[in-house]
């Protein structure tokens, strides 16, 4: 099946000077980078070298101690909502609500985004995940690697310019890892961003790789 593109994308990352503390540790300082559109950064560490932490305040859900996240030139706290509407957050929990199922998550998410997603894109986007007769049945029936599968179903048809993804590869096999990988590239090569996190070395056919450690 063809991973479906869009119009091609321009935009552009810039942190500087990040530092981030926990308690009275401090996880990480003086993080800074640039990413332009179809450009990936992989970031890697240790557990609790402050991956998420990071993620977190790319997205907008956290505030650093210090230092910038720039969007298009402008610092993400001014632009508010405009720039969380261009953001897709996947975090390494799956965001999905157990009680219902692969297609109401799915068609749920993608109304809390505000973006338009009609059955039938969903259930081709869960087919594609290999989630084909699943679609009815409650999350809570399904195995981690199903449910990691729903959660990444919402990559198929996103649009939105820049995609933080916490190790979307969690419980997935060889097959399904794969499938995301040609996700992640065709959003680069409509100059979409990606920032991601992953214990696991994947190869992308496309786009420009960056690499960030922080331990």
């Amino acid at each position: 099946m063809i991973i479906p593109t869009n119009t091609k994308l321009s935009c552009m990352l810039e942190v500087s000077h990040l530092e981030c503390v926990r308690g009275e540790r401090s996880l990480f300082a003086s993080v800074g980078f640039r990413l332009n559109g179809g450009e990936v950064l992989y970031l890697h560490g240790k557990n609790g070298s402050g991956k998420t932490s990071l993620l977190r305040i790319l997205c907008g859900l956290a505030h650093p101690v210090a230092g910038t996240v720039r969007w298009r030139g402008r610092l993400i706290g001014k632009l508010g909502e405009n720039y969380r509407r261009e953001v897709c957050y996947l975090g390494h929990h799956n965001a999905i609500k157990d009680e219902l199922t692969p297609l109401e998550n799915l068609l749920a998410t993608a109304h809390l985004a505000d973006a338009a997603l009609d059955p039938g894109a969903a259930l081709e986007a869960l087919e594609m995940l290999g989630l084909a007769g699943r679609e009815d049945l409650a999350c809570r029936y399904l195995s981690q690697g199903q449910k990691r599968r729903v959660a990444l179903a919402r990559l198929v048809h996103e649009r939105r310019a820049l995609w933080i993804l916490d190790e979307p590869y969690v419980a997935l096999d060889a097959a399904a890892i794969e499938l995301v990988a040609s996700l992640i590239v065709a959003h680069l090569q409509r100059g979409g961003l990606v920032v991601l996190t992953t214990h696991q070395a994947v190869e992308l056919a496309a786009g420009t790789i960056r690499e960030l450690r922080l331990d």
